[in-house]
């Protein structure tokens, strides 16, 4: 699927400036805190990329945690 695809380079991109290696798995129930070290300025940087992207607000529904919730987002809109 390309928006998991695109949600991957944006972690990997995020990942890869606070000197951390790639991940090259993704699957909608993990998490972008837990499974992917995500803190939350790297959170910050991540919906800030996906709204550039996608036009939509991730954040507009609450607090987001796993990669599903995040293509509920953008898929609804």
């Amino acid at each position: 699927m390309e928006i998991l695809q695109n949600i991957l380079e944006i972690i990997n991109y995020i990942r890869a400036n606070n000197s951390e290696e790639p991940i090259t798995n993704i699957t909608p129930d993990m998490s972008l805190r837990d499974d992917y070290g995500l803190d939350s300025l790297d959170l910050a940087e991540f919906t800030v990329r996906i709204e550039e992207k996608y036009g939509v607000d991730v954040f507009e529904e609450g607090v987001i945690d796993t990669i599903n919730e995040v293509l509920n987002i953008i898929n609804n809109d």
